[in-house]
């Protein structure tokens, strides 16, 4: 509990090298896994950037922050990608069936949390950005999503520089109500 009571996310700009090596990665992906998942069906997928990987991509998408609300901003949201050494992209995708979409999205959301805690519980740095590079079809396009996917998040991990600061938390009691009939 003290654990989870202090989980802090990393700045995404404070990551450097190194990062998990590919066993520890694997067993962040195994354990990001572990997810609640109706039906058993892995509504998500992974998509690791590293190396000289992840810089072709960010230089791939790197012209198409000048089409964005804020070019300035969207360029400078690219040194996110660019910093850590290890980027994960979590994928969420709709598969037809029983299992109503909504909750297959969130499965994947859960993916990125659960990804978060396993980084940090082997001390690893960890951020989950969705930036501009998130929504727009040109760089997903470039990541390969295939139709229905989408990006659920970009999960960031390295070695911090310098220690996560707290932030203000909701007031827990503020946002909690009990139902009576």
């Amino acid at each position: 509990m003290a654990f989870l009571a202090k989980r802090r996310s990393a700045s995404a700009m404070t990551l450097t090298a190194p990062g998990p090596n590919d066993e520890q990665l694997g067993e962040i992906l195994r354990i990001a896994a572990r997810v609640p998942d109706h039906g058993k069906l892995a509504p998500w997928r992974f998509i690791v950037l590293t190396g000289e990987a992840k810089d072709a991509f960010a230089e791939r998408i790197a012209p198409l922050a000048d089409s964005q609300a804020n070019p300035t901003k969207a360029t400078a949201a690219l040194r996110k990608l660019t910093r850590p050494p290890v980027c994960v992209a979590v994928i969420s995708r709709h598969i037809p069936g029983e299992i109503p979409e909504w909750e297959q999205r969130q499965s994947a959301s859960a993916v990125c949390h659960q990804m978060l805690l396993a980084a940090a519980a082997l001390g690893w740095g960890a951020n989950w950005i969705t930036d501009w590079y998130s929504y727009d079809p040109r760089a997903t396009a470039l990541l390969g999503l295939a139709d229905g996917e989408q990006v659920a998040g970009y999960l960031y991990l390295g070695t911090t520089t310098e220690q996560p600061q707290e932030r203000q938390r909701p007031d827990v009691a503020a946002i909690t109500s009990y139902w009576s009939a």
